[in-house]
Order: structure tokens, then C-alpha cells, then sequence
């Protein structure tokens, strides 16, 4: 893995680009850092709003996870259901995000910046899920 700094402005992650083979597994890890270091800022500056960061938290780290896991899954079907967790994360990843924006806890470009990663991290995961269902059926 390649060791590439973060570039950060107003204490948010803009970029970032991982050395990994598999563009999704690359993507979902550098979305789970800046959400990551999007909480720590965020939770100092908005304490009371610590339950709905903590839900971003989990929902937006827990694309990857799920999209790693599914790298050793011990069967096709295994497989397509450690990525629709995946899905079903990311879904509720830009669910929150919106929410954040709305209450102006992020302003417009984060949100943008963030939901736009997101929404191709959900992209990517339905493209993957639609191609491995049909080759299930088609085998």
C-alpha cells in the first residue's frame, strides 16, 4: 500500500488515493477515513449532536468493513450478502449526511464532497451485485 498524505482543508478530506488493486475496496477505505476524521472534528465542535455523528460513524465505516469481508467470503451467496450489507450502509451513510446538512451541522461543499463518494461507493456496489446475481443465475 502506498503511503499518500491526506489532503485536508478546514480539517476535512478532500482526496485521497490508497495504492489498492480493487478500486471499490480503495474507494470505500478512503471514504471510511474522511468520515473518521470528519467525526473527531465534528463531535468537539457539536457535542450534543454526538448520537447522530456516532450513527455516521458506524453506517459510513461500515461500507468498507462489509466490502473487505466479502473479499473472503466462502461462497457466492456469502459474497452478495457481505455487499448488500454494504449497500444498505451506504444507503444510510447518505441518509445521515443529508440529515447533517439539512441542520448545518456540514456545510454545502462537505456535503457535496462526501455525498457525492458515497453515492458512487452505492453505484459501484449495485453494479457488482447486479453482475454476480446474474452470472449465479446463468451458471
Amino acid at each position: 500500500m502506498k503511503n499518500e498524505k491526506l489532503r485536508m482543508k478546514s480539517g476535512f478530506v478532500f482526496e485521497k488515493e490508497l495504492g489498492y488493486g480493487n478500486p471499490i475496496t480503495s474507494k470505500s477505505l478512503s471514504f471510511a477515513i474522511r468520515i473518521v476524521k470528519m467525526y473527531s472534528i465534528l463531535v468537539r465542535r457539536n457535542k450534543e449532536f454526538e448520537p447522530i455523528l456516532k450513527q455516521l460513524l458506524r453506517s459510513g465505516t461500515s461500507i468498507g468493513a462489509n466490502i473487505s469481508e466479502s473479499q473472503c467470503a466462502i461462497s457466492k451467496k456469502d459474497f452478495v450478502n457481505k455487499l448488500q450489507i454494504a449497500l444498505k450502509e451506504s444507503r444510510e451513510t447518505e441518509y445521515w449526511l443529508k440529515l447533517l446538512n439539512e441542520v448545518e451541522i456540514i456545510n454545502e461543499k462537505e456535503y457535496l464532497s462526501l455525498y457525492s463518494d458515497c453515492e458512487e461507493l452505492s453505484k459501484l456496489l449495485t453494479s457488482i451485485l447486479k453482475t454476480t446475481k446474474n452470472n449465479m443465475k446463468n451458471s
